[in-house]
């Protein structure tokens, strides 16, 4: 108990996270989140995102409470016993996307993604793209208007809306999946082991347009994206034991 006796309240502008932030300094105090011994996270699925991104490999765990709308990454919000909740949390700790690319200007960017990495046309021509997995051409032209690498953290968000499959957590899995294919229109994606690499060619870049996102951050026109899981960095987050978030990734596999 007393390794989780410091805690940092983070929250996001939202009035709702803001007045949570305030009841739960009042009971619990707070502390600078550099020195805390966990952090708390008050708000949506997207604040969660965000403060995972900046607390990576900074072995800090991060303890969310849904201030926000869907919720899906947070825990139920509550002001009572938050210190004996956290010490019984489920820690999962995973490794994120490291997503590098190229624009047509020669430009290289890199960025990670906890949930997917994803491709989408610019413009209104479909995309044009060359799959190579670990060296090795799949597919020599996907015709569609997007295509995405999911974690399986991320595997119940875009992945999923574009029909993609579910992931356990657990699972050494990536998912490929493609947005409104075109051809081959039999192909619906793949399952991938977490070590491979991944490159996406932009055929006709400049006559189709292709724009690369990694969670949040976006790259315009690029040529060419390679996409791989980090060994080297960690993002650890804490769920409550009878909702971890396992359980929910699972229970998604049955909501209907």
């Amino acid at each position: 108990m007393a390794q989780f006796s410091t805690l940092a309240f983070i929250a996001s502008p939202t009035e709702e996270a803001q007045k949570a932030a305030r009841e739960l300094t009042e009971v619990y105090g707070d502390h600078n989140p550099e020195e805390a011994d966990v952090i708390v996270a008050l708000g949506g699925d997207g604040f969660m995102l965000h403060t995972l991104h900046k607390t990576m490999n900074s072995g800090k765990r991060v303890y969310g409470m849904n201030r926000g709308s869907v919720g899906f990454l947070m825990n139920r919000y509550s002001t009572k016993n938050l210190r004996e909740r956290i010490a019984s949390a489920v820690e999962n700790a995973f490794h994120p996307l490291e997503m590098t690319t190229a624009d047509v200007h020669g430009n290289a960017f890199t960025a990670l993604a906890i949930n997917e990495v994803y491709l989408f046309r610019q413009s209104y021509q479909a995309a044009k793209l060359k799959v190579i997995v670990d060296g090795k051409v799949r597919l020599d032209e996907l015709t569609c208007d997007g295509l995405l690498l999911a974690t399986p953290a991320g595997s119940t968000a875009y992945n999923l809306s574009a029909h993609g499959p579910i992931l356990p957590l657990e699972a050494p899995l990536l998912a490929l999946t493609p947005v409104s294919p075109f051809r081959p229109r039999r192909w619906r994606g793949a399952l991938l082991p977490n070590h491979v690499t991944v490159e996406i060619d932009i055929l006709e870049a400049e006559k189709r347009p292709v724009n690369a996102v990694a969670d949040h951050q976006e790259v315009k026109s690029v040529v060419k994206v390679t996409i791989a899981e980090s060994e080297k960095l960690t993002a650890r987050i804490l769920s409550d034991p009878d909702h971890s978030w396992s359980d929910r990734i699972l229970a998604e596999q049955f909501s209907h």
